[in-house]
């Protein structure tokens, strides 16, 4: 289970001997009258699609659970993964839920009120209606743990550091993933200095070093770092005190303003989807500007994190845009010819999984993510089912 403060995607796997996808589900919620539920199997194939009430926080969640119980789903039902995007200063590796730990996981909700209430109430949810099932928490924070103090600190006082106000990082499942798949591809690389892009509608990029995270973009909270759909990213604070003093915002209104109101969709005044700003850039300079400042902000953490590293080995793009998107890695790929980074068009634009020429000193890879399998193994093993591998 992934949730969000108005959105949920799950998926429902089949572990036994091998461990094959069954299910996905997603409730998208359209505007305050409810939300949308749809369900695929692994082909694909659509299965339900329909409006659902959401007369309470976790109406879709009932919706869901109700189907799957009519279509025979529920009786080999053995765990629940959830993924945490925010696990603290304590909490660096996936672990089996508790009602000891859900009272502790209560207390990081100040640093993460978009998700956290919401992934709270879920997993009470799921305690409610099954409560023998085991469920596991898995950690969007953990990948992050290996930090080096100089890369986790902020110059504020002390005492802040002290109370947990670091850089936390993100998107932690997701390059989990990609690096045990680069390990499988080029075991080499993936021991050496490595650079990926998690590029989709939340955004962030991390330095790997010996295979483990030593910077990451995003920081105490995910709003820090890249350009992303509606997150502005890296502001000058002095902004925020300009908004709260001469603009008289207040607390919540600049947090929807940087959170939901910025990124793409502030920039372009129309979109957060970057494939309908990229159809618009030669017709609409605002989606022009945005698309340039997202691959602008991104191609300078390249370098920034090159420099982090020493130099660098593999660029790996992942995430819906990274994915799917030749035009944004084009972009942002110009202009580091300096690092022997050289793409090789034709395999760009056929979205291959190496997209680097034969010249290039620097490999770039595409590895699609799968954050929700990297669940399903973090459960696995916190159970004692299998290595989780």
């Amino acid at each position: 289970m992934n949730r969000g403060s108005a959105t949920l995607k799950s998926t429902l796997y089949e572990a036994g001997s091998h461990i094959g996808l069954l299910l996905s589900m997603t409730v998208d919620q359209r505007g305050a009258s409810g939300s949308h539920l749809k369900i695929t199997d692994a082909s694909g194939a659509t299965l339900l699609d329909s409006p659902v009430d959401h007369g309470d926080a976790n109406a879709s969640l009932e919706a869901m659970i109700a189907w799957l119980g009519e279509h025979g789903f529920l009786s080999g039902l053995a765990a629940a993964g959830h993924r945490l995007v925010e696990g603290g200063p304590r909490h660096k590796d996936p672990q089996r839920i508790t009602p000891e730990f859900l009272s502790e996981i209560k207390q990081l909700v100040p640093l993460d009120p978009d998700h956290m209430p919401a992934v709270i109430r879920g997993i009470q949810f799921i305690a409610g209606k099954f409560p023998e099932l085991p469920q596991v928490a898995c950690f969007d924070t953990a990948f992050h743990s290996s930090l080096p103090t100089v890369a986790r600190m902020y110059a504020l006082p002390r005492r802040l550091y002290d109370q947990g106000v670091v850089r936390y990082g993100f998107h932690g499942l997701s390059y989990e993933y990609v690096m045990r798949e680069l390990h499988t591809l080029e075991e080499k690389l993936a021991s050496g200095r490595v650079i990926i892009a998690h590029l989709g509608s939340g955004a962030s990029m991390v330095a790997v070093k010996d295979g483990k995270s030593i910077d990451t973009s995003m920081g105490f909270t995910p709003l820090e770092g890249l350009v992303m759909g509606t997150r502005s990213g890296d502001v000058d604070p002095g902004v925020l005190l300009y908004l709260f003093g001469r603009e008289k915002m207040s607390a919540k209104e600049v947090n929807t303003l940087v959170n939901k109101e910025s990124g793409l969709l502030g920039v372009s005044g129309t979109s957060a989807d970057m494939h309908v700003l990229l159809d618009n850039i030669h017709q609409d300079a605002r989606a022009a500007e945005a698309v340039d400042l997202f691959c602008y902000r991104a191609k300078k953490y390249v370098g920034a994190y090159a420099a982090v590293l020493g130099g660098l080995d593999v660029l790996v793009f992942a995430g819906g845009i990274g994915e799917h998107s030749p035009d944004v890695r084009q972009r942002i790929c110009d202009g580091l010819e300096f690092l022997g980074l050289h793409l090789d068009a034709p395999s760009n634009e056929a979205n291959a999984v190496v997209i680097s020429s034969p010249e290039s000193r620097v490999q770039v890879r595409v590895i699609k993510t799968n954050e929700d399998l990297m669940i399903v193994r973090h459960v696995l093993s916190v159970l004692g089912w299998a290595d989780g591998r």
